[in-house]
Formats: C-alpha cells, structure tokens, sequence
C-alpha cells in the first residue's frame, strides 16, 4: 500500500520533517518585515509538495493508514503515525485509539498501548471493557501480570464493569507470570460472579503451573489433574464476546495468549477443541516431561481424539528437549510418511531439535532439513526465522553454516530479521574472527547499526 511504502520510506527523516514544519510555522509568526516574511513563503512547501509527504490528511484516512500497517505487522510504527496525526491537527476518535491498542496488542508494545490510553483520558475518552481486555492482553504478552492487577483495579475506579473476557484475559496474563496464587484468586472471583470455567481458564491454570518458579515436584500430576477436570468445561459468554473479537479480527487465542495464537487460522493444523490438550502437551514440551506426554497420549485416545500438527510439533520438542534426538526424528518423519502434507513449523521445530548440543550430527541434520525446506519452498514466517537464527548463532564453534543459512534464506525473500537475531549473528560473525572488510561482516554490521538506532534507545519498546 502507498501509505505503508512512504511510512516506511520516510521512517528515518520524520524527525526533521517535524523540526522543519515547526521552523516553517515559527518563523512565518516572528517575522514581521516583508523581507522575511517572502523568504519564510519561498521556503514553504507546495500544495503538491506538502500532499506527497502527507500519506493521510482526515482521520479516516489514518485509520485506514493504522489498520495497514496492523494488517503487514508493522506495529512499531503505530506510535509514528499517530503522532503525526496529532502533528497535521487530526483529532483522533475512540475508533482510531481502538485500532492502535489493538495493533499494540498484537505487536506486544505494552508501553505504546499505555501511551495511546493515557492519550485517550487527555482526550476525555475512558477505555470501554473491551479495551481494557486489550490492554490486559498485552500486559500478559510482555509477562506484567503486576500491571494487568492494576488495570482491573482502574476498572473499578471508572466504573467499568468487567466481563467474563476480563477475566480470563486477567487469569492468563497471571498464568504467563507463574503467579498460581493470583490466579485461583481470580477463579474464585469468576466463580462468585456466575461465572464457570472454559477451555481457556483451564489451558491457563496449566501455563500457571508451568511457569511457576520454582517448580514443584509434583506438576506433572497437577497437569494431568487439570486436563481431567476439564471434561466439563462450561462457555463463559462465548457467542458474545467471540463476534467481537471477530470483529476486531482477534482469535480468542490470541486474545488469551494461548500457546496456539499464531497458528488458529492455519488450515489442518489443529483442531480447536483440544485447546486444553494443546495447553498440556505445550507444557511437557517446556518441561520436558516425557512420562507426562507418554500418559497425555494415552489419554487423548481414550477420549477417542487423534494428534494434530501442533501436538506433534510439541511431542518432537519434549522428545528433543529431554535428550532423545531419534524419538523426535521418528515422531517427525511417521508423521508425513501418513500422507499428511508438508507443513513449515515442524521442519522448523526438527531444525532447532536437531541444533541442541550443536553435534556434527545434528546440526548435519539441520542443515540438510534446510536445504529440504528451501527445495520445497517451505520458508519460515519472520519470528520462526528469526529464533532459528538465534539458535543457530549461539554454536559455539564450527563453520557456522546453518547461521549463515538461515540468515541467506531470510535475506533473499528481503526479510529483515528481529534485532535479538542480528545481534546474536553478528556476535557469533566475530567469534570466528572474520577480516573486517568482509562482505557479509560489514553487511549485517550496518544492519545491526540501523536496527540499534531505531529500537535500541530512547523509547521503551
């Protein structure tokens, strides 16, 4: 979209189109001579040259221009926009902040969606109850279940109501913290409103065990105790609060942070009534609990369920997080040997299993997994490529082929990996004492610089 290409063009140079504005105003107020006053005029943008910089000139079309860059994930450029908006005059509406927390959410920019309600109360606009699960939302993305709290407590003082989506965005934002207290706190406050428990309380009492610190003996029981417990799971105002999100073109998933967010609207991937099973086996993955996946299978059949993609994805992580490389390679290859057709995450997930312990035979494995995704045109979306390549850099010595692999195969699609990566791969460049003035060094050196300058300092991101 035009809009996108002249944001991102003009990305870097914003800051002295805005001191040019504000030079050109000031001066055309403080000079009084005609003199002055013809030089400030020659000095001023064209009506052509002024509508060629300006990508929107009416709130309309910043909405236009906000919901774009949300659509091609450009969330860090949100805040940019908006505040060109406010620099052009243009007063936002309660439409437009709903677009920016949405696309803050997404992003996972808990300080932006901050920003954008605090210029909401400037605005004398109060957050509606959907705005605030947002806010919620991406305050258990960042893993802030500390300021999720606060949010429900500033609920209150505005005399919000909040609804069965609150909660559970609350019970999952203290799940991601590992905050089992809080979160049967918040179970016992569902339970006094009417409320009862669905899939997506269950999927996150499961995150809350998993990520309790420190872990307890005794987890892989409380997992398996949950799963049980779950049969009779109830909706809590599911037909409601579901067509919002759809509205708002949010899965729940991703408005809970289930482990499945990302992959919800992939077809044939899952089946969206195992999210309490999806919930379990993410865990065991993480734990690395073979003995909990062994009794996790033995239950799904006995519910008469079969393993999808994702479970998969997650039997091959446990299997290789606990050491045992062959039964993740054999858990990958019967899965497509069954017909089923090839799916990029779970080559993905074979080439960071194969990468643990950086063996020459693992990581000939990965490599030669690469060259199967590159013959097959399986390329990895920009996050998965970019925690490959962080992987793929930490190999403390060796050719590093894999790295540079991985960093060919993003850059000739034009991708640009996410700054952790390029600084990871740039590090694990030095460690082999590259010459200088080599092609590749000075190459993701410069990138490296120009990612620094734009998210490493000044605002918090």
């Amino acid at each position: 979209m035009k809009s996108i290409q002249i944001i991102s063009a003009n990305h870097h140079r914003r800051s002295l189109l805005r001191l040019l504005r504000r030079s050109y105003s000031a001066s055309a107020a403080a000079e009084a001579s005609s003199t002055a006053a013809a030089a400030a005029a020659a000095a001023a943008p064209s009506h052509d040259e002024y509508a060629r910089r300006n990508y929107a000139n009416n709130v309309s079309e910043y909405n236009t221009v906000f919901g774009s860059l949300i659509s091609q994930r450009r969330h860090y450029l949100l805040r940019d926009a908006y505040d060109d908006m406010v620099l052009d005059g243009v007063q936002p509406t309660r439409d437009t902040f709903h677009s920016l927390i949405v696309g803050a959410m997404k992003g996972s920019r808990m300080q932006d969606a901050f920003f954008f309600r605090d210029e909401m109360k400037t605005l004398g606009l109060v957050p509606d109850v959907s705005l605030y699960n947002l806010l919620i939302s991406a305050c258990g993305k960042c893993k802030n279940s500390d300021s999720a709290i606060l949010l429900l407590e500033e609920m209150k003082r505005y005399q919000v109501k909040p609804n069965g989506q609150t909660y559970i965005c609350l019970l999952n934002a203290c799940a991601a913290t590992g905050h089992v207290d809080r979160v049967y706190t918040i179970v016992r406050d569902m339970t006094a409103a009417g409320l009862g428990l669905n899939k997506f309380c269950y999927a996150g009492l499961i995150a809350a065990q998993k990520n309790k610190k420190p872990a307890t003996e005794d987890i892989a029981t409380k997992i398996i105790e949950l799963v049980k417990q779950s049969k009779g799971w109830s909706s809590v105002e599911a037909s409601k609060d579901a067509a919002e999100n759809v509205m708002m073109g949010i899965s729940e998933e991703e408005l809970y942070n289930i482990p499945t967010a990302d992959i919800i609207n992939r077809r044939g991937f899952l089946n969206r009534q195992l999210t309490v099973y999806h919930a379990a086996f993410n865990a065991c993955a993480d734990l690395g609990s073979k003995e909990t996946l062994e009794t996790l299978l033995e239950m799904l059949k006995q519910d008469g369920k079969s393993i999808d993609a994702f479970i998969v994805m997650q039997m091959m992580r446990c299997y290789f997080r606990s050491g045992d490389f062959d039964r993740g390679h054999t858990t990958f290859t019967d899965y497509f040997s069954s017909g089923k057709p090839p799916i990029t995450e779970l080559y993905v997930t074979l080439v960071e299993g194969a990468m643990v312990g950086y063996t020459p035979r693992g990581m000939e494995i990965a490599e030669n997994t690469l060259n199967q995704m590159v013959s097959m045109k399986l390329l990895p979306t920009v996050n998965a490529g970019s925690e490959l390549l962080i992987v793929a850099s930490r190999e403390p010595e060796g050719s590093y082929t894999c790295a540079n692999f991985i960093w060919d195969m993003l850059r000739n699609r034009g991708v640009t990996p996410s700054f952790p990566a390029v600084d990871a791969y740039l590090k694990g460049l030095k460690r082999r004492q590259i010459p200088a003035d080599d092609p590749r060094l000075m190459l993701v050196d410069q990138m490296h610089y120009n990612l620094q300058m734009r998210f490493g300092g000044g605002r918090i991101f």
